[in-house]
Protein backbone atom coordinates (compact mmCIF):
# COMPACT_ATOMS: atom_id res chain seq x y z
CA UNK A 1 0.00 0.00 0.00
CA UNK A 2 1.50 3.27 -1.05
CA UNK A 3 -0.11 4.98 2.30
CA UNK A 4 2.00 2.83 4.27
CA UNK A 5 4.94 4.02 3.04
CA UNK A 6 4.40 7.05 2.40
CA UNK A 7 3.32 7.25 5.88
CA UNK A 8 6.74 5.74 6.96
CA UNK A 9 8.39 8.56 5.00
CA UNK A 10 6.67 11.32 6.98
CA UNK A 11 7.17 9.96 10.07
CA UNK A 12 11.09 9.97 9.45
CA UNK A 13 11.03 13.73 8.65
CA UNK A 14 11.18 13.02 5.00
CA UNK A 15 11.00 16.20 2.18
CA UNK A 16 10.99 13.92 -0.67
CA UNK A 17 10.31 10.70 -1.91
CA UNK A 18 11.68 8.83 -4.92
CA UNK A 19 9.57 5.70 -6.94
CA UNK A 20 11.92 4.31 -9.37
CA UNK A 21 12.35 1.13 -11.05
CA UNK A 22 15.58 -1.23 -9.96
CA UNK A 23 16.09 1.05 -6.82
CA UNK A 24 14.37 0.77 -3.51
CA UNK A 25 11.69 2.94 -2.15
CA UNK A 26 14.25 6.30 -0.91
CA UNK A 27 13.20 9.04 0.42
CA UNK A 28 15.29 12.36 1.06
CA UNK A 29 16.01 13.70 4.72
CA UNK A 30 17.98 17.14 5.03
CA UNK A 31 19.35 16.95 1.30
CA UNK A 32 20.69 13.09 2.16
CA UNK A 33 18.77 10.65 0.14
CA UNK A 34 18.17 6.93 1.92
CA UNK A 35 16.41 3.54 1.12
CA UNK A 36 13.74 2.92 3.49
CA UNK A 37 14.52 -0.92 2.92
CA UNK A 38 16.38 -3.20 0.53
CA UNK A 39 14.05 -4.16 -1.69
CA UNK A 40 14.47 -3.41 -5.27
CA UNK A 41 11.46 -1.92 -6.97
CA UNK A 42 10.04 -3.58 -10.14
CA UNK A 43 8.78 -1.57 -12.42
CA UNK A 44 5.40 -3.65 -11.92
CA UNK A 45 5.43 -2.20 -8.41
CA UNK A 46 5.81 1.43 -9.23
CA UNK A 47 2.88 0.93 -12.00
CA UNK A 48 0.50 -0.31 -9.51
CA UNK A 49 2.37 2.54 -6.58
CA UNK A 50 1.44 5.30 -9.55
CA UNK A 51 -2.26 3.99 -10.21
CA UNK A 52 -3.00 3.90 -6.22
CA UNK A 53 -1.66 7.60 -6.94
CA UNK A 54 -3.71 8.29 -8.90
CA UNK A 55 -7.02 7.01 -7.52
CA UNK A 56 -6.02 9.06 -4.04
CA UNK A 57 -6.05 12.05 -6.45
CA UNK A 58 -9.90 11.60 -6.59
CA UNK A 59 -9.62 9.06 -9.65
CA UNK A 60 -7.24 11.54 -11.96
CA UNK A 61 -6.85 10.50 -15.51
CA UNK A 62 -3.56 9.31 -16.63
CA UNK A 63 -3.99 10.29 -20.34
CA UNK A 64 -1.79 13.74 -19.79
CA UNK A 65 0.86 11.15 -18.77
CA UNK A 66 0.48 8.51 -21.15
CA UNK A 67 0.35 11.01 -23.99
CA UNK A 68 3.16 13.51 -23.09
CA UNK A 69 5.32 11.13 -20.58
CA UNK A 70 4.83 13.35 -17.17
CA UNK A 71 2.33 14.79 -15.45
CA UNK A 72 2.59 17.14 -12.25
CA UNK A 73 -0.29 17.53 -9.68
CA UNK A 74 -0.98 17.12 -5.96
CA UNK A 75 -3.50 15.08 -3.65
CA UNK A 76 -4.32 14.42 -0.08
CA UNK A 77 -4.65 12.06 2.55
CA UNK A 78 -6.50 13.31 5.38
CA UNK A 79 -5.40 13.31 8.42
CA UNK A 80 -1.60 12.41 6.72
CA UNK A 81 -0.19 14.86 4.72
CA UNK A 82 -0.74 17.10 1.29
CA UNK A 83 1.84 15.71 -1.69
CA UNK A 84 3.02 17.07 -5.12
CA UNK A 85 3.87 14.49 -7.35
CA UNK A 86 5.88 14.70 -10.62
CA UNK A 87 5.25 11.08 -12.68
CA UNK A 88 7.47 10.11 -15.26
CA UNK A 89 8.05 7.94 -18.27
CA UNK A 90 12.00 6.61 -18.24
CA UNK A 91 13.70 3.77 -19.91
CA UNK A 92 10.67 2.49 -20.65
CA UNK A 93 8.74 2.35 -17.37
CA UNK A 94 6.93 4.66 -15.36
CA UNK A 95 8.34 6.44 -12.11
CA UNK A 96 7.54 9.16 -9.52
CA UNK A 97 9.51 11.98 -6.99
CA UNK A 98 6.71 13.10 -4.68
CA UNK A 99 7.14 16.12 -2.21
CA UNK A 100 5.59 16.58 0.88
CA UNK A 101 3.54 19.17 1.63
CA UNK A 102 2.40 19.57 5.48
CA UNK A 103 -0.97 20.27 6.39
CA UNK A 104 -0.11 23.12 8.32
CA UNK A 105 2.72 26.25 7.49
CA UNK A 106 5.75 26.67 9.82
CA UNK A 107 5.86 29.54 11.34
CA UNK A 108 8.17 32.16 9.29
CA UNK A 109 10.77 32.38 12.50
CA UNK A 110 10.76 28.54 13.10
CA UNK A 111 12.43 28.41 9.67
CA UNK A 112 13.98 31.83 9.45
CA UNK A 113 12.33 33.22 7.12
CA UNK A 114 13.57 37.04 8.43
CA UNK A 115 10.89 39.79 9.22
CA UNK A 116 12.27 41.67 5.83
CA UNK A 117 11.04 38.99 4.22
CA UNK A 118 7.88 38.64 5.91
CA UNK A 119 7.21 42.46 4.98
CA UNK A 120 6.86 42.38 1.63
CA UNK A 121 2.99 41.33 2.95
CA UNK A 122 2.84 44.97 4.20
CA UNK A 123 3.28 46.12 0.47
CA UNK A 124 0.53 47.57 -1.53
CA UNK A 125 1.24 47.10 -5.45
CA UNK A 126 4.60 46.72 -7.52
CA UNK A 127 6.29 43.31 -8.34
CA UNK A 128 8.34 41.29 -6.36
CA UNK A 129 11.01 38.13 -6.85
CA UNK A 130 11.62 35.29 -4.58
CA UNK A 131 14.32 33.47 -6.43
CA UNK A 132 16.65 30.49 -5.91
CA UNK A 133 17.70 26.92 -7.45
CA UNK A 134 14.81 24.34 -7.17
CA UNK A 135 14.20 22.82 -3.95
CA UNK A 136 15.45 25.40 -1.93
CA UNK A 137 12.20 26.52 -0.15
CA UNK A 138 10.79 29.34 -2.40
CA UNK A 139 7.03 27.17 -1.66
CA UNK A 140 7.16 27.85 1.72
CA UNK A 141 8.18 31.23 1.66
CA UNK A 142 5.82 32.23 -0.74
CA UNK A 143 3.37 30.35 0.98
CA UNK A 144 4.35 31.77 4.72
CA UNK A 145 4.18 35.68 3.00
CA UNK A 146 0.27 34.82 1.86
CA UNK A 147 -0.34 33.48 5.21
CA UNK A 148 0.97 36.99 6.44
CA UNK A 149 -1.24 38.97 3.93
CA UNK A 150 -4.24 36.71 5.00
CA UNK A 151 -4.18 36.88 8.62
CA UNK A 152 -3.30 41.11 8.71
CA UNK A 153 -4.92 42.35 5.45
CA UNK A 154 -8.30 42.13 3.47
CA UNK A 155 -7.55 41.57 0.28
CA UNK A 156 -8.46 39.31 -2.45
CA UNK A 157 -5.78 37.38 -3.01
CA UNK A 158 -5.31 35.23 -6.15
CA UNK A 159 -2.59 32.05 -6.81
CA UNK A 160 -2.06 30.39 -9.94
CA UNK A 161 -0.11 27.25 -9.45
CA UNK A 162 1.34 24.24 -10.91
CA UNK A 163 0.71 22.17 -8.56
CA UNK A 164 -1.08 23.96 -5.86
CA UNK A 165 0.64 22.97 -2.43
CA UNK A 166 -0.70 25.03 0.25
CA UNK A 167 -3.66 24.80 0.88
CA UNK A 168 -4.97 28.72 2.87
CA UNK A 169 -7.98 29.04 4.30
CA UNK A 170 -10.16 32.54 4.45
CA UNK A 171 -8.77 34.61 7.22
CA UNK A 172 -8.88 38.49 6.82
CA UNK A 173 -8.70 37.63 2.90
CA UNK A 174 -10.33 36.03 0.12
CA UNK A 175 -8.10 33.48 -1.21
CA UNK A 176 -8.69 31.93 -4.73
CA UNK A 177 -6.29 29.35 -5.29
CA UNK A 178 -6.14 28.03 -9.26
CA UNK A 179 -4.17 25.24 -10.34
CA UNK A 180 -2.32 25.09 -14.10
CA UNK A 181 -3.92 22.57 -16.17
CA UNK A 182 -7.09 21.90 -13.95
CA UNK A 183 -8.40 25.35 -13.44
CA UNK A 184 -7.00 27.42 -15.91
CA UNK A 185 -4.91 26.45 -18.98
CA UNK A 186 -1.64 28.54 -18.61
CA UNK A 187 -0.01 31.14 -16.11
CA UNK A 188 -0.82 33.73 -19.25
CA UNK A 189 -4.55 32.45 -19.34
CA UNK A 190 -5.04 32.48 -15.67
CA UNK A 191 -3.11 35.60 -15.22
CA UNK A 192 -5.13 37.59 -18.17
CA UNK A 193 -8.36 36.36 -16.60
CA UNK A 194 -7.49 37.37 -12.77
CA UNK A 195 -6.77 40.82 -13.66
CA UNK A 196 -10.88 40.43 -14.53
CA UNK A 197 -11.36 39.14 -11.00
CA UNK A 198 -10.81 42.30 -8.96
CA UNK A 199 -7.39 41.27 -6.98
CA UNK A 200 -5.43 42.95 -5.02
CA UNK A 201 -2.58 40.62 -4.27
CA UNK A 202 -1.36 37.79 -7.14
CA UNK A 203 0.83 35.04 -6.83
CA UNK A 204 2.09 33.62 -9.73
CA UNK A 205 4.07 30.24 -9.66
CA UNK A 206 6.15 30.55 -12.27
CA UNK A 207 6.87 32.72 -15.25
CA UNK A 208 7.95 30.76 -18.16
CA UNK A 209 7.70 33.14 -20.96
CA UNK A 210 8.01 36.93 -22.14
CA UNK A 211 4.07 37.81 -22.81
CA UNK A 212 3.77 36.13 -18.97
CA UNK A 213 6.55 38.56 -17.58
CA UNK A 214 5.37 41.74 -19.25
CA UNK A 215 1.56 40.77 -18.52
CA UNK A 216 2.74 40.55 -14.60
CA UNK A 217 4.72 43.80 -14.84
CA UNK A 218 1.78 45.61 -16.21
CA UNK A 219 -0.67 44.12 -13.58
CA UNK A 220 2.13 45.61 -10.68
CA UNK A 221 2.30 48.43 -12.88
CA UNK A 222 -1.67 49.13 -12.66
CA UNK A 223 -1.90 49.27 -8.56
CA UNK A 224 -2.29 45.15 -8.07
CA UNK A 225 1.02 43.35 -5.58
CA UNK A 226 2.33 41.18 -7.98
CA UNK A 227 4.54 38.23 -6.19
CA UNK A 228 6.21 35.76 -8.42
CA UNK A 229 9.27 33.22 -8.79
CA UNK A 230 11.71 32.56 -10.77
CA UNK A 231 14.55 29.95 -10.96
CA UNK A 232 17.68 32.00 -10.43
CA UNK A 233 20.46 32.81 -7.78
CA UNK A 234 21.41 35.81 -7.00
CA UNK A 235 19.45 39.72 -7.45
CA UNK A 236 21.91 40.18 -10.65
CA UNK A 237 21.28 37.24 -12.32
CA UNK A 238 17.77 37.87 -11.88
CA UNK A 239 17.25 41.20 -13.36
CA UNK A 240 19.61 39.94 -16.49
CA UNK A 241 17.31 36.70 -16.66
CA UNK A 242 14.23 38.70 -16.88
CA UNK A 243 15.41 41.20 -19.61
CA UNK A 244 17.43 38.46 -21.77
CA UNK A 245 14.01 36.82 -22.13
CA UNK A 246 12.80 39.82 -24.36
CA UNK A 247 13.72 40.29 -27.87
CA UNK A 248 16.82 42.41 -28.16
CA UNK A 249 14.21 45.57 -29.84
CA UNK A 250 12.14 45.62 -26.90
CA UNK A 251 14.72 44.82 -23.74
CA UNK A 252 15.46 48.96 -23.27
CA UNK A 253 11.53 49.45 -22.71
CA UNK A 254 11.54 46.41 -20.12
CA UNK A 255 14.50 47.68 -18.04
CA UNK A 256 12.41 50.83 -18.12
CA UNK A 257 9.31 49.24 -16.69
CA UNK A 258 10.95 46.80 -14.81
CA UNK A 259 12.42 49.95 -13.08
CA UNK A 260 9.59 50.93 -12.08
CA UNK A 261 7.47 48.33 -10.92
CA UNK A 262 9.88 46.07 -9.12
CA UNK A 263 9.48 46.40 -5.56
CA UNK A 264 12.17 44.13 -3.84
CA UNK A 265 13.93 40.91 -4.90
CA UNK A 266 14.54 37.82 -2.55
CA UNK A 267 16.88 35.05 -3.33
CA UNK A 268 17.09 32.24 -1.10
CA UNK A 269 19.60 28.80 -0.48
CA UNK A 270 19.11 26.06 1.75
CA UNK A 271 22.30 25.09 3.86
CA UNK A 272 23.06 22.74 6.46
CA UNK A 273 22.73 23.48 9.94
CA UNK A 274 24.85 22.07 12.82
CA UNK A 275 21.99 19.96 14.26
CA UNK A 276 21.50 18.12 10.56
CA UNK A 277 18.58 19.98 8.97
CA UNK A 278 18.28 22.75 6.64
CA UNK A 279 18.38 26.45 6.98
CA UNK A 280 17.53 29.24 4.35
CA UNK A 281 20.10 32.29 4.00
CA UNK A 282 18.74 35.32 2.21
CA UNK A 283 20.29 38.10 -0.17
CA UNK A 284 17.26 40.96 0.27
CA UNK A 285 17.22 43.57 -2.44
CA UNK A 286 14.70 46.17 -1.65
CA UNK A 287 14.49 48.37 -4.53
CA UNK A 288 16.02 51.88 -4.08
CA UNK A 289 15.94 54.56 -6.73
CA UNK A 290 19.46 54.05 -7.20
CA UNK A 291 18.89 50.58 -7.84
CA UNK A 292 16.07 51.06 -10.11
CA UNK A 293 18.77 53.73 -12.17
CA UNK A 294 20.98 51.05 -12.22
CA UNK A 295 18.37 48.23 -13.56
CA UNK A 296 17.33 51.15 -16.48
CA UNK A 297 21.25 51.69 -17.28
CA UNK A 298 22.14 48.24 -17.98
CA UNK A 299 24.62 48.21 -14.83
CA UNK A 300 22.58 45.14 -13.09
CA UNK A 301 26.58 43.91 -12.76
CA UNK A 302 27.36 46.48 -9.58
CA UNK A 303 24.15 45.61 -7.73
CA UNK A 304 26.44 42.92 -5.83
CA UNK A 305 28.76 45.97 -4.03
CA UNK A 306 24.89 48.15 -4.18
CA UNK A 307 23.61 45.09 -1.55
CA UNK A 308 26.82 44.43 0.03
CA UNK A 309 26.70 48.00 1.42
CA UNK A 310 23.07 48.39 1.50
CA UNK A 311 22.00 47.46 5.14
CA UNK A 312 20.86 51.05 6.35
CA UNK A 313 18.09 50.40 3.19
CA UNK A 314 17.28 46.76 4.58
CA UNK A 315 19.43 45.11 2.27
CA UNK A 316 21.67 42.10 3.01
CA UNK A 317 23.86 40.31 0.87
CA UNK A 318 24.27 35.97 0.48
CA UNK A 319 27.46 36.41 2.06
CA UNK A 320 26.15 38.55 4.97
CA UNK A 321 23.43 36.32 5.64
CA UNK A 322 25.65 33.34 6.11
CA UNK A 323 27.79 35.05 8.43
CA UNK A 324 24.70 35.85 10.55
CA UNK A 325 23.50 31.96 10.60
CA UNK A 326 27.31 31.10 11.32
CA UNK A 327 27.44 33.70 14.49
CA UNK A 328 23.99 32.95 15.70
CA UNK A 329 26.02 29.36 15.86
CA UNK A 330 23.04 27.72 13.71
CA UNK A 331 26.21 26.85 10.73
CA UNK A 332 29.52 25.89 10.77
CA UNK A 333 32.43 28.02 9.19
CA UNK A 334 32.80 25.48 7.03
CA UNK A 335 29.23 25.43 5.80
CA UNK A 336 29.14 29.56 5.39
CA UNK A 337 32.72 29.64 3.11
CA UNK A 338 31.10 26.62 1.16
CA UNK A 339 28.28 28.11 0.12
CA UNK A 340 29.68 32.06 -0.13
CA UNK A 341 29.21 33.75 -3.09
CA UNK A 342 32.89 34.80 -4.84
CA UNK A 343 32.56 38.78 -3.58
CA UNK A 344 34.72 39.56 -0.35
CA UNK A 345 32.69 39.76 2.53
CA UNK A 346 33.31 41.72 5.94
CA UNK A 347 33.41 40.31 8.75
CA UNK A 348 30.31 41.80 10.87
CA UNK A 349 27.43 43.92 9.43
CA UNK A 350 24.72 45.64 10.90
CA UNK A 351 21.20 45.27 9.55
Amino acid sequence: MIETLLEQAIHQNASDIFLITGMPFSIKINGIIQHLNDKKLSSKDIQSYIQEIYQLSDNRSMEKLLLHGDDDFSFSIPHLSRFRISVLKQRGSLGAVIRIVRFTLPNHKDIFIPEAVMDIANLRNGFVLVTGAAGNGKSTTLACIIDRINTTHNSHIITLEDPIEYLHTHKKSVVTQREIGQDTDNYLTGLRACLRQAPDVILLGEMRDYETIRTAMTAAETGHLVISTLHTTGVSNTIDRIIDVFPPNGQAQIRVQLAMVLQMIVSQQLVPALDGSLVPAFEIMPVTDAVRTMIRESKSHQLANVIATGSSNGMISMNQSLLQLQEKGIISEETRKRYSTSQSQPSSFGL
